[in-house]
């Protein structure tokens, strides 16, 4: 049965069993990604104290439902940290290089490319502030290194389906929100689990570490919103993983935001989502606390990037497939600011 499931999974779209094997390797190196222009000196210039304690006092007064409403009001003045990109010519950005129409390298498009939702949102991001899209600098980064590429100076932003919450804004700086998705469970077809319920008792659920679908688990598990007994000790650095566990029948069920789940499900035919979305979250840009000059930025070119129609346009090419056309997720969120 579970060689019978593997095998399924490995069809079509190069293999994502396989695939996710050699990224896995790649991503635990955190290695860097083709890039248009050298390797420059440092990384962002900071923005100010000032600027990070007004975000940080924004953090200790948040509310999770709210934590996509603080970010900063648009602004195209520029400042330290955006005028320290276009001296060095090029935006340093972390992506995902595996997640299917989010940041992927699609093995049919011949140049090796990185692809999809959240690529197309960095390219537009770099055309705005440096006149050029492919003025880019990739590095390919796990789901747990996030956070501290972007306190590190390794990377000006991370744009890799992260979803906006009160503990990460007292690390990070966010942009306005330009995702909607909600936490969901992902198993394969036969399995006789149903959703973010009961029918997980006794089984054993994958997750990434550091994310929103971890913190899900670990917080319900002790509340007795989920059995005792599922077991969610499985946590791996990339969320792809998880789906490898899968497919080799070392777990019965993932959990992740629906809009990533349900374009693995797209890969895999053997699995499928159940149950509906048990959060609403929220996608966003994330960046120093001390950048506040380029989150400013960047919430100009959402703004932007919705009024003109390029959200669209890029929802309906990557993931209108597969999260529909009608669905909550197929309209940009309308942004409010602290």
């Amino acid at each position: 049965m579970r060689a019978r499931r593997l095998r399924a999974g490995l069809k079509g779209w190069g293999g994502v069993g396989a695939m996710a094997a050699v990224c896995a390797l790649a991503l635990a190196f955190v290695l860097l990604l083709p890039r248009t222009q050298p390797h420059g000196a440092g990384g962002p210039v900071l923005g100010g104290q000032h600027a990070a304690r007004g975000t940080q006092s924004a953090a200790d007064s948040c509310q999770d439902s709210q934590a996509h409403n603080l970010s900063p009001s648009p602004s195209g003045a520029g400042g330290r940290t955006v005028d320290a990109i276009r001296s060095r010519g090029y935006l340093t950005v972390g992506v995902d290089q595996n997640s299917y129409r989010w940041g992927y390298r699609n093995p049919n498009n011949g140049s090796g490319a990185l692809e999809g939702f959240d690529i197309d949102l960095v390219h537009r991001i770099a055309e705005d502030i440096l006149g050029d899209p492919d003025k880019v600098q990739f590095k390919a980064i796990p789901t747990n290194e996030r956070i501290p590429a972007i306190r590190s100076g390794r990377v000006d932003m991370v744009v890799r389906t992260m979803t906006i919450t009160c503990d990460r804004l007292k690390q990070v700086a966010f942009s306005a929100p330009y995702f909607l998705t909600g936490q969901q469970v992902l198993a394969p077809k036969t399995s006789d689990i149903t959703g973010y319920d009961g029918s997980l008792a006794g089984k054993k659920v994958c997750s990434a570490t550091g994310s929103t679908a971890y913190d899900h688990l670990a917080a319900d598990t002790k509340d007795g919103m989920l059995p005792a007994s599922t077991d969610i000790t499985t946590t791996v650095p990339n969320q792809l993983d998880c789906l490898v566990r899968l497919q080799l029948g070392e777990v019965d069920a993932v959990v992740t935001d629906g809009a990533l789940a349900a374009s693995q499900a797209a890969q895999d035919p053997t699995v499928a989502l159940k149950g509906a979305s048990f959060t609403k979250e929220f996608y966003g840009v994330a960046m120093n606390l001390d950048a506040e000059d380029l989150v400013r930025q960047v919430n100009r070119t959402l703004e932007n990037y919705r009024k003109d129609g390029g959200w669209k346009t890029s929802y309906g090419r990557w993931l209108s497939a597969t999260l529909g056309k009608d669905s909550p997720s197929a309209t940009a969120p309308t942004p409010a600011y602290r």
